[in-house]
C-alpha cells in the first residue's frame, strides 16, 4: 500500500477527499491545501488521469523526525533513489514548511538535492542534472515543526493544465477551480449552465467535458511515465478504458456570452482545439441584455476584477445593474459568482445565501450564491 498526497485549491480538499473516494482510494484524509489517501501504485495513474480537482499527486517515499538539515540530509541519502529513476535525467527539488524552526529553506533544498546527486554517484557514478524550468522528475519536501517527508511528484506540468486551452485572458481562471465551482454549485450534466461573462471559457470547457465523460488527463503526458516502476500496459488499460467511456458528442444546455468579441474568439478557439466547438452554445452579448435560456437553470461567473480606479467605478455601477436583471430575468435560477472584489455582496444588492471561501493560485476569492426566487429576496420570516 502506497501513501500520496493530492495537493488543490484550498477550499476544495472536502471535493477532492470525495473524488479520491470514487476512485477507489483509501485512508482518505483531508487537510489544508491537499487530501493524503493510500493505494497500490497504479492508483496514482488514475488520480492523474481522472481527477478534475487535484493539482497534483504526490507519492510519499520517506518521512522522518529532524532537528537540524543534517538529519534531512541523512533521511534523504538513505533512500534508493537508483530505484526509481535513472541519473540521466533531470530534476528539481522544491521545499514548502509550515511552523519550521529552520531558518533557510534554500538550504534545505540544496540538502536535498546534495543526497540525491551524492547517492547517485555512489551508486552509479554518475548524478541527475537540475532542471529548475523543466524538469524530468520533481522532488517536494515538506516540513512542520518536527517531521520531514519527502515526495516524488507524479504529476509534471500541474493537472490544471489539460492542454485543452490555447488561449486565455489576463488572470485566468484555474481549470481544477472551474470545476470545483461546477460541483460547489451543484451543478449537474443535463442542468441548463449559462457563463454570462465567459471571458475565455474555462466554465464552458469544464462543463462539456464533464457532460461528455472526458477525462481531463487524456492526451497529455505525466512524471510518472519516466520511472522505473511504471507499467506501461496498466496505463494504456486505463486510457482506453477512459476513452470508450465518453458520450457522444452534440448540442448541450451549456450557453457562454461575452460583451467583448476578443473574449469570445478566444473561447471559441479553445472549444474548437478541444473538439467541442458544437456542444457549447456561444453570442456576442451584454449581461445587461440577456435573457434566460431556459426556465430553470444555474449561472456560474467569473466577473473581471477592477485593479485601476477607472475599473473599480465601472464594476460599482455595474453590480446593481447585475442584481436587477438576475432578479427581473433569471427566476427560478440559482446563480454563482467567483469573485476577488468583497465590495460584491453590498453592492449587487442581492442577499447571498452561501459565501464560500476559495483561491484562484495566491488570489483569494469568494463564491456566492443567490437564490432566485419568484417574488424577491426577502428572506421567509422562520416558522414557529
Amino acid at each position: 500500500m502506497e501513501k500520496f498526497f493530492a495537493t488543490c485549491p484550498r477550499g476544495l480538499e472536502q471535493l477532492l477527499a470525495e473524488e479520491l473516494q470514487q476512485l477507489e482510494a483509501e485512508n482518505i484524509h483531508a487537510v489544508g491545501g491537499g487530501v493524503e489517501f493510500r493505494g497500490d501504485f497504479p492508483l496514482c495513474y488514475r488520480a492523474n488521469l481522472e481527477s478534475r480537482i487535484a493539482s497534483r499527486i504526490l507519492w510519499q517515499v520517506a518521512t522522518d523526525h529532524y532537528r537540524s538539515e543534517d538529519d534531512i540530509y541523512r533521511t534523504t541519502y538513505a533512500l534508493q533513489w537508483n530505484d526509481w529513476f535513472e541519473p540521466a535525467l533531470t530534476i528539481r527539488v522544491n521545499v514548502t514548511a509550515t511552523r519550521s524552526p529552520l531558518r533557510s529553506l534554500g538550504f534545505v533544498t540544496l540538502k536535498i538535492k546534495d543526497a540525491v546527486c551524492d547517492k547517485f554517484r555512489r551508486l552509479s557514478g554518475r548524478r541527475p542534472s537540475v532542471d529548475t524550468r523543466r524538469p524530468d522528475v520533481r522532488i517536494q519536501g515538506y516540513l512542520t515543526d518536527r517531521g520531514f517527508t519527502l515526495y516524488l511528484d507524479t504529476t509534471g506540468d500541474p493537472l490544471f493544465k489539460r492542454g485543452k486551452r490555447i488561449s486565455v485572458g489576463e488572470a485566468p481562471l484555474r481549470e481544477n477551480l472551474a470545476a470545483g465551482v461546477l460541483r460547489l454549485a451543484g451543478w449537474v450534466p443535463g442542468t441548463a449552465l449559462l457563463d454570462p461573462m465567459c471571458g475565455s471559457g474555462t466554465f464552458l470547457l469544464e462543463a462539456a467535458q464533464i457532460a461528455l465523460d472526458i477525462a481531463p488527463g487524456l492526451g497529455r503526458r505525466f512524471a510518472f511515465e519516466k520511472l522505473k516502476n511504471f507499467a506501461a500496459r496498466r496505463w494504456r488499460e486505463l486510457l482506453q478504458q477512459s476513452a470508450a467511456r465518453q458520450k457522444p458528442r452534440g448540442p448541450l444546455s451549456i450557453y457562454g456570452s461575452d460583451l467583448s468579441g476578443e473574449a469570445l474568439r478566444s473561447a471559441r478557439a479553445n472549444l474548437a482545439a478541444a473538439g467541442l466547438k458544437e456542444v457549447v452554445s456561444l453570442k456576442q452579448a451584454n449581461i445587461l441584455e440577456i435573457s434566460a435560456p431556459a426556465k430553470e437553470g444555474i449561472i456560474v461567473t467569473n466577473p473581471p476584477y477592477g485593479v485601476r480606479l477607472g475599473e473599480l467605478q465601472e464594476l460599482a455601477e455595474l453590480y446593481p445593474k447585475l442584481g436587477d436583471v438576475l432578479k427581473k430575468k433569471f427566476s427560478g435560477w440559482r446563480a454563482y459568482i467567483l469573485s476577488a472584489d468583497m465590495r460584491l455582496p453590498k453592492l449587487i444588492r442581492l442577499a447571498a445565501s452561501k459565501r464560500t471561501p476559495l483561491f484562484n493560485g495566491p488570489l483569494e476569492c469568494r463564491l456566492f450564491e443567490y437564490k432566485m426566487v419568484q417574488g424577491g429576496m426577502r428572506r421567509k420570516k422562520p416558522e414557529a
